[in-house]
Parts: C-alpha cells; sequence; structure tokens
C-alpha cells in the first residue's frame, strides 16, 4: 500500500500490517528510503473518529467499496 503527498509523490510505502495483542505494528518505508516500524493502539485508531466530521465519516464508510 502506498500513501502519497498532495503532488502524488510517494510518501510511505506499507509493507505489512500485524495485529500484536490489542495494537496494530505498521512497517514500511518513509521518502523511499528510511524504514519504519509503528504501532497503532486502539486509543489512537479511535481517535481518528473525532478528526472526522460527519460528511467524512460517512465516506469513510463507503470508500473501501469506491472503484
Amino acid at each position: 500500500m502506498k500513501l502519497n503527498n498532495l503532488d502524488g509523490s510517494p510518501l510511505m510505502d506499507v509493507t505489512s500490517l500485524k495485529r500484536d495483542g490489542n495494537n496494530i505494528i505498521i512497517k514500511g518505508t518513509i521518502l523511499g528510503s528510511m524504514p519504519i516500524t509503528c504501532m497503532l493502539t486502539p486509543t489512537e485508531g479511535r481517535g481518528v473518529f473525532r478528526l472526522m466530521d460527519v460528511r467524512t465519516l460517512l465516506f469513510a464508510i463507503t470508500f473501501l467499496f469506491r472503484p
């Protein structure tokens, strides 16, 4: 999975997502060369919903089903 900047240039290439207890471990590279391993906790995962307004939340629900 690739995450891009607004100009379309690659920002992060995610190579794996794994479960570690109640957390998700994300491995990948940033800017094509810097390896990174980070952890997403349930609290931080729920925090993403506080960043969304209602329209964005509804879009996120349908996001995976869009072409």
